[in-house]
């Protein structure tokens, strides 16, 4: 499946959280970034900027670490960019995600999800049918925390998504960017 990038209708921009810290006695949702995290999320924002791969939406688990990646992502971008919490997106499948996605107003052409694994790595593997064999090899061997699966879709709404529709334009990582 090759997609024509001039007929492309959406892309999807999955996410993973940047690396979180693990302190004492906080629940799993409430655990903050840590500065590793914090490093990496600025530079994949900054990556983005300079890549012209802005959202149009931003849907982010509720998950502290999730919100913190966003607001250092958002923060790098030179437009203003509509957001919303998902909670439908924190500790679920690949096909709860893709059920998420296709609830999405057609309007969206660029879809940004800010979630965790192992939903953004399952999701992107179930929704990536073809790209360049080495970024896809990399994506579906490991999803690192701050990695970005850049998915076009020839589709006209977001409720066409389903298994093996997108095209894997990148897979970056922030150990990529060094």
């Amino acid at each position: 499946m090759t997609l024509n990038p001039t007929l492309l209708q959406h892309r999807l921009i999955l996410m993973r959280h940047a690396k979180s810290a693990w302190p004492d006695g906080v629940a799993d949702r409430e655990r903050p970034l840590a500065d590793r995290g914090r490093k990496a999320a600025s530079v994949i924002g900054t990556y983005m900027v300079r890549e012209k791969l802005i959202p149009d939406l931003a849907l982010v688990s509720p998950a502290r670490r999730a919100q913190e990646t966003w607001k250092l992502v958002r923060r790098a971008l030179s437009k203003k960019v509509s957001e919303r919490e998902a909670t439908d997106i924190y500790e679920v499948s690949a096909e709860r995600i893709l059920d998420v996605i296709r609830a999405v107003e057609p309007g969206i052409r660029t879809l940004l999800i800010v979630g965790h694994n192992p939903g953004m790595e399952n999701a992107a593997s179930l929704i990536v049918a073809d790209g360049d064999a080495d970024a896809v090899g990399r994506m579906r061997e490991k999803f690192p925390t701050a990695a970005l699966a850049v998915i076009d879709l020839d589709l006209d709404g977001w409720d066409e998504i389903a298994a093996g529709t997108g095209y894997l334009e990148r897979f970056i990582t922030p150990r990529s960017l060094r």
